[in-house]
């Protein structure tokens, strides 16, 4: 392998913007880290301190279940889509 092949490797393929970072994680990273079904207190108790991406701003995981009527969750999109519900469905601002 050339010098000139390795430098194309170490750039990304795709330019990433230098706008604001948006704080928070995704809802669909934490269930990611979980296996399924869970209970909502087996939830609470791995991850409910962590910070998630709303719409309205980062809000802790343990807020937003409290909002939701559910205690058993079989699948991740079922967790997800609760989750959604609460926090709704728009897009996360940047600015």
């Amino acid at each position: 392998m050339s010098d000139e092949d390795a430098d194309e490797e170490a750039t990304p393929a795709v330019q990433l913007g230098d706008g604001r970072a948006v704080e928070g994680a995704p809802i669909a990273r934490v269930a990611a880290r979980l296996t399924w079904p869970q209970t909502k207190s087996d939830i609470l108790e791995k991850f409910g301190e962590t910070d998630i991406r709303t719409p309205d701003g980062p809000q802790s995981l343990a807020t937003i279940l409290a909002s939701v009527d559910d205690t058993y969750f079989d699948r991740r999109q079922t967790f997800i889509a609760a989750v959604r519900d609460v926090v709704g469905h728009e897009p996360v601002a940047t600015e």
